[in-house]
């Protein structure tokens, strides 16, 4: 499948009820009807897992975070681990959980979870929305071409690792 037609959505009674788009005041589009959120997941030598966004996806061909909309009644925690084991295979028992940073426009939000990996995993691939999966060092992330949010978003974020 060519990484420009996105792969057919699945029937309405079978989707996830979070899974549609938020129409902010200004026109401005939004994923995940209860939100969204990222896992950022930090190795002391690996670095950070990033995911290179499939050119069909939202803001295709920019490196962001693994993650997606929420469910209803799932937490940002939650969701962020379940979308980056989804996309990623991300495993959550070696996670651990340092920060949760959230973006919140009033109709939609947004939360970015930081996690240590407490032992090294190498990601894997495991859905359509991912072109690579990657270690980035701290200090080279900003040489990469960025999701806008998570562009905007990095400076606070690299706090919260030491």
């Amino acid at each position: 499948m060519s990484n420009d037609i996105p792969p057919p959505l699945p029937p309405y009674g079978v989707r996830d009820s979070g899974d549609a788009w938020v129409q902010g005041p200004d026109g401005e589009k939004f994923w995940g009807r209860f939100g969204a959120a990222g896992l950022l997941v930090w190795h002391r030598s690996l670095g950070v897992l990033l995911q290179h966004r499939v050119g069909w996806s939202h803001f295709g061909g920019t490196w962001g975070l693994p993650g997606g909309a929420r469910k209803a009644g799932e937490s940002a925690v939650d969701g962020a681990l379940r979308e980056a084991a989804e996309e990623a295979t991300v495993p959550p028992e070696l996670l651990r959980i340092l920060h949760t940073s959230v973006l919140d426009l009033g109709y939609w939000s947004y939360t970015t979870v930081v996690a240590e990996a407490i032992e090294e995993f190498e990601p894997v691939i495991a859905d359509a929305e991912s072109a690579e999966l990657r270690w980035v060092l701290v200090d080279e992330v900003t040489e990469l071409s960025l999701h806008p949010g998570f562009a905007a978003a990095w400076p606070d974020l690299r706090a919260f690792l030491d």
